[in-house]
């Protein structure tokens, strides 16, 4: 396992969660936001540097009590594929970045770690948790394939880079319930009423 690599993280939280009809990030789940939970599970001592690209003042203030980087979006209406230009730009410089979608809120930082180690291992591949062989997030691309990352437009995330190179995908085996995320709030309702 190659330790040397510089490994960044985005945490992406910029988004309007339409979907969702309120700010999901300020949503609870057992007390805690979904924000506070998607930044308690990055183990910062793993990564290089860690980004939270979001348009909320009070996350860029959260991401400081995290000892992470803060990066305003102002054009949230762009898409998600704005936010990993903003966020990729700030890590150029790294051999590989993860990106951390911010509504699972059941995902551990233990997962998140043994992904690196499977990352750092295989650091020419896409690494991505899964279930049951179906990939779901966090992903984490090398830096070969930061370009296509970049040319990204509108709407349009990883999820597009990811089928061009199936081949380069390796996975780490988690629990379901890591990767369930939370698109509406009757979601969070579910989730909440299921571990009550």
């Amino acid at each position: 396992m190659d330790t040397s690599l510089q490994l960044g993280c985005v945490v992406m939280a910029a988004g309007n969660a339409r979907r969702f009809g309120d700010n999901k990030l300020a949503a609870q789940l057992e007390g805690r936001s979904l924000i506070r939970r998607a930044l308690e599970a990055v183990p910062g001592e793993v990564f290089h540097t860690v980004v939270v690209v979001t348009q909320y003042p009070q996350v860029m203030h959260l991401a400081g009590e995290f000892r992470f980087a803060a990066l305003y979006d102002p054009h949230p209406d762009y898409g998600i594929s704005y936010t990993i230009q903003l966020g990729l730009t700030a890590l150029r410089d790294c051999d590989g970045v993860m990106f951390l979608v911010s509504d699972q809120p059941l995902l551990r930082r233990e997962s998140i770690a043994g992904l690196v180690d499977l990352w750092r291992r295989q650091p020419d591949r896409i690494a991505a948790l899964g279930h049951g062989g179906v990939r779901g997030n966090p992903c984490v691309f090398p830096a070969r394939l930061f370009p296509e990352l970049m040319a990204l437009r509108e709407d349009h995330g990883g999820n597009t880079v990811i089928r061009r190179h199936e081949e380069d995908l390796i996975l780490l085996e988690t629990d379901a319930a890591e990767l369930y995320d939370v698109d509406t709030a009757e979601a969070l309702a579910a989730l909440e009423g299921a571990r009550g």
